[in-house]
């Protein structure tokens, strides 16, 4: 932090904040009931033939306010409140006290802190195809290219006196070949309207913007595994020892009672992955768009 420069409640400096790092942003179809049930009652879903765009965003942060975190954010679908539509995050984890701290206090997050445990190992590779002249063009080839890395991500939510297995990430990363630029893809600007708030933290309604820019590229979906867990109501319960089963994302049913919505958006089909490499997202003071009388 310069000289000078004055922090907020949270121990962050004040807004912009800006974050450096790397992401994967997966977009599920998710069931518009499920993502309905994440949703305030305010917002209309944004859904086609009972789906909405869900997913998540897992993204690992070098330099940011909060020093070098990870975080898994929740998608539970996009939410139409004109003029424009905007994700909603069901859920938010991270690997930081500070991090989770400012983003409920100072965005509306609804954040948990996380341990996020890697693993990365070598995978055979597949025999490269000799047609992907179009897509190398558009950063796209690399995910058929040789020799890649296959990372898993295990994160699990800790509570006072406890903890809690989430999930399993299985990632299938390309290792740089000739030329580093080209294999990272193409560098993008956008913007990303988000809405956030109605937590314990800040129960009113806020809106907020994400400036990202990256190099983008289109990335094999990552499989999504969860403990095991059990759908009929309280008379049943996860399996005594948290195994996982192998449910992952591209088979796996969704859960619909209220405590495991956000595992069901994870569980949901995948139907595009992006990696984004030289991330830089400047994220903006949220808005208010509606308060909560403190007697409600």
């Amino acid at each position: 932090m310069e000289v000078g420069e004055t922090k907020c409640s949270s121990g962050y400096s004040k807004p912009p904040w800006i974050f450096r790092g790397s992401a994967l942003y997966q977009l599920h179809l998710v069931k518009a009931e499920t993502a309905r049930a994440c949703i305030p009652k305010e917002f209309r879903l944004v859904e086609a033939f009972g789906y909405t765009l869900g997913g998540f965003f897992l993204a690992s942060y070098d330099d940011s306010p909060a020093g070098i975190f990870d975080e898994l954010v929740v998608i539970a679908g996009l939410v139409w409140n004109p003029p424009t539509s905007c994700a909603w995050a069901a859920k938010v984890l991270v690997n930081s006290n500070v991090a989770c701290d400012h983003g409920r206090k100072e965005v509306g997050l609804p954040s948990q802190v996380a341990r996020f445990s890697k693993r990365i190992t070598a995978i055979t590779s597949p025999p490269k195809s000799k047609d992907i002249g179009f897509l190398n063009m558009v950063g796209m080839g690399a995910a058929f290219c040789s020799p890649r890395d296959h990372m898993n991500v295990q994160v699990t939510e800790i509570k006072i006196h406890d903890t809690k297995d989430i999930c399993n990430i299985n990632l299938t990363s390309v290792v740089p070949t000739l030329d580093y630029n080209k294999w990272k893809g193409p560098a993008i600007k956008m913007s990303l309207p988000s809405y956030s708030g109605r937590t314990e933290y800040n129960p009113n309604l806020l809106k907020y913007s994400c400036q990202i820019e990256c190099r983008v590229r289109a990335v094999q979906p990552a499989k999504v595994s969860c403990p095991t867990l059990i759908l009929n109501n309280d008379r049943e319960r996860p399996s005594e020892h948290g195994s996982c089963n192998s449910v992952d994302s591209t088979t796996g049913e969704h859960i619909d009672n209220g405590e495991n919505l956000s595992l069901s958006v994870l569980l949901s089909k995948p139907i595009l992955a992006l990696e984004f490499s030289c991330l830089k997202m400047q994220v903006e003071a949220p808005t208010v768009v509606s308060t909560v009388s403190r007697n409600t």
